[in-house]
């Protein structure tokens, strides 16, 4: 910056040879004593240092110069004072620039350094140049800083020390140098300063670091061009891109100040690289815990595979987030899902490997496994080309021997199947615009503690949130909207699944899931399901309906608690045993439903809200806990709420135990359902049985297997009219369908009971 130059101003004073009569022996102010004319004052126009000079006898005791007309002082603007003085004969001085400075009402301005650095003449001829600097700023080499309050200054110089000498002195000069303190007067310093070419082929690393270390809190610009980095680049300071980078792919541009998609976006010039480089950094940096997108949403035509883009860790668990933003799946080709149909072996003795697997190299880790008695969810875990073998994500529960297998590798919005183990990932307020393209996020085959809440899964092509092993272990999803691609098809033609989960301690809360074939499709146990709404409903009447939750381990030690569960049913089996046929092992329990609101519209009449579908024989229930509920039907009414699908095997009704089903309340259910049941019985005609029939309100259709409570409700009467005073015994599982109670009076009689039955053993 130069104001003579941008501005027109002139600084510099007139030669000593256009007249003297501007020039002061005083302040230089209006109506001082001028040099011209003067006794100790006389114009050289020969001097062999000089040229033209003036020539002073020096008579008082500090001598001045001083140049009467008005040289600007502008805020920002630096002056250097520059003069060129020998001696000539008696004494020597010291000489010095000075100046008088001047407000806006041309008075003088007090308390201010006017005079710069004393430089002594030590020798006569020789030439010695003295200079000061004059500026507003106290900035290092400013030798009269003066602030904003003089607008003007009279500029000359000072002889000081004894008296009698003479000197000459050359014209002197002002000059602007406001460029010297440029750098420290702005806020950045530009990386070219440094060394930075920016034509992409030169390395331009070290320059940045340089920049970066002379910036000591200011900013890094670096300006237009293309920068090539071929070492890892740490910036410090916050860094300014009108320029781009580029870089091979394993190394990192970090920004700490910064640490910001937007920046990244800058900085590399593509949104989908810039986040590609920005997740890198993400897992490799301490400094900060989370990604921010800063509202900006990224378009992308394939998925990101973070694994690859951090480049160097197969584990991770320290805890990061990315957060608050939109990604955009665009069409593509991308998008398609890989399938391959390949022929595998599986025996019962290893049950979550397939082996002899043709053409497994070709078979993607993370792929569904489908075909003949494999269950929902089954995913490829790792693969072994060598052996032929691959490791599935669950047990499959009759596909012993081999046969030909379908494995399709879906495609995700954000890919973390590349690690072997991720943890405490977070993603926080994004959506994930997947547009019937792509599906959401696929999770690291091992790991646990993930993340999502207040997310948009915003329709899934396949799925919303896949786990392809046990890195879903304690899985957070809180306060997050799954809206499916599928909403205009009947639900029984929909195949997309929100979420999978195939390890514990899921916490899946305040959600709402919109029109999925499933919401959850749950193994392991221990899970929390709590305050969410799924909908699953169609236009047709008389519809068909999928379930919401599908619930696979058959001991799940899991609470389903305050939710809405709209035109769909919770669906419990045991599809993910190996060995399905109940021996030792825990049976059907474990669970706890309570305090939902179950509703459904437009569907037969055969519709059912809790279905157990044990996929082996001898399963029984063994713990479940269905109270405090709401059921209604809209739309016409259904027959009851539970079921056991028998498509593969029955339950065994007579080793129930520890059912409670009570407090629940039924709106448009021809039949209800309690455990215990208290039902009311009369007999009319003298019998010594009594048949009790309990069918219907037993859950799940059981049998009635023991009684809690006989209670006649009046006198019972034998056939003299006389009271019968002797008590009845019971016999329990009576009659076909063994839902019946008799009571065994001691004689024939009449009257009415009130008898509360079970469907189970307390133990």
């Amino acid at each position: 910056m130069n104001k003579a130059i941008t501005d027109g101003l002139v600084f510099m004073p007139p030669a000593f040879a256009s007249g003297l009569d501007v020039w002061s022996s005083e302040d230089g102010t209006a109506g001082s004593a001028t040099y011209d004319g003067a006794a100790n004052a006389a114009l050289v126009t020969a001097d062999q240092d000089f040229g033209g000079c003036l020539e002073i006898s020096k008579t008082d005791v500090t001598h001045k110069l001083r140049h009467m007309g008005q040289t600007p002082i502008i805020p920002g603007c630096y002056l250097r004072v520059t003069a060129r003085v020998k001696a000539i004969s008696g004494n020597l001085p010291e000489v010095r620039i000075a100046a008088w400075a001047g407000s806006g009402s041309e008075t003088h301005v007090q308390g201010l350094v006017e005079t710069g650095p004393l430089v002594p003449l030590t020798a006569y001829g020789e030439v010695v140049t003295i200079t000061a600097i004059i500026g507003a700023g106290q900035r290092g080499g400013v030798d009269m800083p003066w602030g904003t309050a003089p607008v003007y200054a009279h500029i000359g110089l000072d002889l000081t020390g004894a008296t009698g000498g003479v000197v000459r002195i050359d014209d002197i000069e002002v000059e602007d140098v406001t460029s010297v303190f440029l750098r420290e007067m702005l806020d950045w310093v530009d990386v070219r300063d440094f060394g930075a070419v920016g034509d992409g082929v030169t390395d331009d690393s070290a320059a940045f670091e340089a920049a970066d270390t002379a910036a000591n809190g200011r900013s890094v610009l670096v300006p237009a061009g293309t920068y090539l980095l071929n070492n890892h680049v740490t910036f410090e300071n916050k860094a300014r891109f009108a320029g781009t980078v580029v870089m091979p792919s394993n190394l990192r541009l970090t920004l700490t100040k910064n640490f910001d998609l937007p920046s990244y976006i800058d900085a590399f010039g593509d949104e989908v690289e810039a986040l590609r480089r920005a997740l890198a950094v993400l897992f490799n940096f301490s400094d900060h815990d989370s990604l921010d997108m800063m509202g900006r949403r990224v378009d992308i035509d394939g998925p990101i595979d973070v694994h690859a883009a951090v480049a160097n860790k197969d584990t991770f668990s320290t805890r990061r987030v990315l957060r608050n933003g939109e990604i955009n799946a665009v069409a593509s080709t991308n998008w398609d899902a890989d399938v391959v149909v390949s022929a595998g072996t599986y025996s019962t003795s290893n049950p979550f490997q397939l082996s002899a697997v043709v053409d497994v190299a070709n078979i993607a880790v993370g792929s569904l496994v489908q075909g003949l008695g494999v269950g929902r969810e089954v995913y490829v875990q790792e693969k072994n080309v060598g052996a032929g073998t691959i490791t599935l994500s669950r047990p499959l529960f009759d596909a012993a021997g081999t046969q030909p297998f379908t494995f399709k590798r879906f495609k995700y919005i954000l890919d973390f199947g590349g690690f072997s183990s991720l943890s405490r990932f977070v993603l926080s307020d994004v959506d994930l615009h997947c547009n019937g393209q792509a599906s959401g996020v696929m999770l690291a085959p091992a790991g646990g503690i993930i993340h999502f809440r207040d997310c948009f899964f915003t329709k899934p092509k396949d799925r919303g949130i896949t786990s392809s092993g046990t890195g879903c272990q304690g899985l957070l999803v809180d306060r997050c909207q799954f809206i499916s691609n599928e909403q205009s098809l009947r639900a029984q033609d929909r195949t997309t699944v929100a979420m999978n989960i195939n390890a514990n301690d899921s916490k899946i809360r305040e959600n709402r899931v919109v029109r999925f074939a499933h919401f959850a499709v749950l193994a392991g146990a221990g899970h929390v399901i709590m305050g969410n709404h799924w909908f699953q409903g169609d236009s047709e009447t008389d519809g068909i309906r999928q379930a919401g939750l599908v619930l696979t381990s058959p001991n799940m030690k899991t609470t389903i608690t305050a939710n809405y569960v709209d035109n769909s049913f919770i669906e419990w089996t045991n599809e993910h045993d190996e060995d399905p046929d109940h021996s030792s092992e825990l049976s059907f329990g474990g669970l706890t439903v309570s305090g939902n609101v179950f509703t459904v519209n437009n569907v037969a009449p055969w519709f059912r809200w809790f279905v157990i579908k044990p996929v082996g024989a001898g399963h029984y229930i063994q713990g479940l806990n269905i109270s405090g509920n709401t059921f209604k039907s809209l739309n016409g009414s259904v027959e009851r709420i539970d079921k056991v699908d028998t498509t593969y095997a029955e339950l065994e009704m007579g080793r129930a135990r520890n059912i409670i089903v009570e407090g629940n309340s039924f709106n448009a259910v021809d039949q209800i359902i309690t455990n215990p049941v208290m039902l009311q019985f009369d007999e009319n005609s003298n019998a010594k049985t009594w048949v009790c029939d309990f069918a219907g309100y037993l859950p799940f259709d059981g049998y009635a297997r023991n009684v809690t409570g006989v209670v006649a409700e009046g006198p019972v009467l034998n056939g003299a009219g006389k009271v019968v005073a002797g008590m009845p015994y019971v016999e329990v599982q009576e009659g076909a369908a063994k839902n019946q109670i008799h009571l065994v009076w001691p004689e024939a009689c009449r009257g009415r009971v009130n008898v509360t039955a079970r469907v189970d053993n307390a133990t």
